[in-house]
């Protein structure tokens, strides 16, 4: 396969993967709450990057998983605490865990091989040249390995617990009556969110892997109120916004995962006007 096709591949890999995940906070009204995790993670990245010296996959999930979790959980304390309204809460733990891991990056940066410009940035254009070898077997670009495996988790994960994640997003209280606990599958969907988000990291940055998780969803959300439909637009919306994005950075020769998000933005906006198309006609 050519490098163009496995650039391809990947970014459709990695916008699919956000929309699928992603979906489901647009559908609880926590979008900024994707933010906020794509920019915590930093620190738990950092130190997994630290105490292994390698960039070893594993680590770094547990980390930024944990930082993940760490950053919805002090959310909700300050939420709870009815001293410190939601979005204060929220803008004040992203952003100081956030600086925290710039501190980190920054002090360290000289001494071991982390590279700020990708995290915050992203350079999908490079991912067919880090390649996945076991051995002397060349198993193809590791981002493709990576970000596979967070799609088939993410999809298993709202395919085994869709009916949780369903009445948790729409009727919490309901949930709760009927012994679902809406904080047990927040938490539990806020780690697959960092989950996908330390995926995504290398490829589209901090700064741009929210538009991956939101607009695909937010699309869907515009055009369905059923939630296996919100699902299939959201994929390919993804799709759309990547093979779209890609042939657009080509052409002005600019940032492929920049042109994903520009990409994206003209769907939702065509998607804005399709909606009130849509209403029109039911009336």
């Amino acid at each position: 396969m050519s490098a163009e096709m496995w650039v391809i591949l990947t970014a459709v890999l990695a916008a699919v993967t956000c929309g699928w995940i992603g979906t489901f906070l647009v559908l609880r009204q926590n979008a900024m709450l994707g933010d906020a995790i794509s920019h915590a993670v930093l620190p738990g990245l950092v130190i997994g990057f630290l105490l292994t010296s390698s960039r070893a996959v594993l680590p770094m999930i547990i980390g930024a998983a944990a930082m993940g979790l760490l950053t919805a959980y002090l959310t909700e304390v300050l939420r709870r605490s009815g001293r410190v309204y939601g979005d204060a809460a929220l803008t004040v733990v992203f952003t100081l865990l956030f600086a925290v891991g710039v501190i980190l990056v920054s002090a360290y940066a000289g001494q071991i091989d982390f590279d700020q410009e990708c995290v915050l940035y992203g350079e999908i254009a490079y991912s067919p040249w880090d390649r996945f070898v076991v051995g002397t077997t060349d198993l193809g670009p590791r981002a493709v390995w990576i970000l596979s495996g967070a799609l088939l988790l993410n999809v298993a994960f709202v395919l085994l617990f869709y009916k949780q994640l369903k009445i948790t997003s729409f009727d919490p209280q309901m949930a709760q009556v009927v012994g679902i606990s809406p904080r047990r599958w927040h938490y539990l969907l806020m780690a697959m969110v960092s989950l996908t988000v330390v995926a995504s990291f290398e490829l589209v940055g901090a700064i741009l892997v929210v538009a991956m998780l939101i607009i695909p969803g937010a699309v869907g959300t515009l055009l369905s109120q059923r939630l296996p439909l919100v699902l299939a637009i959201a994929v390919v919306t993804g799709v759309i916004a990547a093979v779209g994005g890609y042939y657009a950075a080509a052409v002005f020769d600019a940032s492929i995962a920049g042109f994903m998000a520009v990409v994206g933005g003209v769907l939702f906006v065509v998607a804005v006007f399709g909606s009130r198309a849509l209403e029109r006609l039911r009336a």
